[in-house]
């Protein structure tokens, strides 16, 4: 197991634990109409993280093709790095998500929780498949946008800190649904 496995299995239990036990109308429970619902944040997490699969295959493959942004270094550390620290969970600054990324609906059934920890061995899946391509420095494209690259490493950091960050954001919501009971 890797570190990044063991962090997305860390991040899975702490969805479940915390969110198990809530309805469904209590997951899909939103403090006003600009707020992610926790079910919302969810599918958020699952659309990100689905939307790197394409990119990880052809890796794989080896047939993976990069925009010439990647021959250069400092402009593949530059996007890493601003990307990683934009998804922190300490960085408390909203940011808007590109409309590809956004919940489809606004209700989820509860089973949504189950779904996350399908998705989440799928992606531990990913990761342990593309150890190889980490080991050789691969780069990688964000699936917004082909001219933002970044170290595959990189990707996965990114995965796991965006989780955070939603699972941060999801748990404030449901401490708030508790206190308005």
């Amino acid at each position: 197991m890797t570190r990044w496995t063991s962090q997305i299995e860390q991040i899975t239990e702490k969805f479940l634990e915390t969110f198990n036990g809530l309805s469904e109308e209590e997951l899909n429970w939103k403090p006003s109409p600009g707020v992610w619902s926790i079910a919302e944040n969810i599918v958020h997490l699952i659309q990100v993280n689905e939307s790197y699969f394409t990119g990880f295959s052809k890796l794989k493959k080896g047939d993976y093709n990069l925009p010439f942004t990647a021959r250069f270094g400092f402009v593949v550390r530059f996007f890493g790095n601003m990307i990683l620290k934009s998804v922190q969970p300490e960085n408390k600054k909203k940011v808007k998500t590109f409309p590809i990324w956004n919940p489809k609906k606004s209700t989820y059934p509860k089973s949504i929780l189950q779904d996350f920890r399908d998705h989440q061995d799928r992606l531990k899946e990913e990761m342990n498949s593309l150890l190889d391509q980490v080991k050789e420095n691969s780069i990688i494209s964000s699936p917004v946008n082909r001219n933002l690259v970044y170290r595959l490493q990189t990707a996965f950091d990114i995965i796991i800190a965006h989780e955070e960050r939603h699972y941060n954001q999801a748990r404030e919501l449901c401490d708030l649904l508790k206190k308005g009971k």
